[in-house]
């Protein structure tokens, strides 16, 4: 199992090399698209950060503190360029698979797919639409959720 810190390093290196440089609030995004899936297909967690219900979606707190400087400029500097060798080349393939299917929607668009899906909704259950919260989507929401996707999908 790895974090979501260092699969952060790895979005942004990638990110740089390919030209294409990503803003914090699409980082929490992907983060939270590779967890739920890699949930659903391999039953476990890829990361144990915890996941929350913000207002604008899915984000993972110590991402958010390390990159908010930055507020919604793209992020210009990776912390560990040599990432991909330590999370090794079935996790970098996995994270690839995910990102190339999410890399289509701006994050305005990853931002309503968020919001619109049964996790985040039941995070946020009773909540007003700009009420700030730190309810964890639960993994088990996540894998439950994503699970049936992928049964339907095929």
């Amino acid at each position: 199992m790895t974090t979501a810190a260092k699969i952060t390093d790895y979005l942004i290196d990638k990110s740089l090399k390919e030209g294409n440089p990503v803003t914090n609030k699409r980082l929490q995004k992907l983060l939270y698209y590779i967890q739920a899936w890699h949930l659903a297909i391999n039953k476990e967690p890829l990361f144990n950060d915890k996941i929350e219900a913000w207002i604008h979606g899915p984000a993972i707190r110590s991402v958010y503190e390390t990159y908010k400087s930055y507020v919604a400029k793209p992020i210009d500097k990776v912390r560990n360029s040599n990432i991909a060798q330590e999370l090794g080349i079935e996790t970098t393939r996995f994270i690839d698979r995910i990102v190339n299917a999410y890399s289509k929607y701006d994050t305005a668009t990853l931002e309503y797919m968020t919001h619109a899906e049964d996790p985040w909704q039941k995070a946020r259950k009773g909540l007003e639409i700009n009420e700030s919260s730190n309810n964890e989507i639960t993994q088990e929401s996540m894998r439950d959720y994503y699970s049936e996707r992928l049964v339907n999908s095929k």
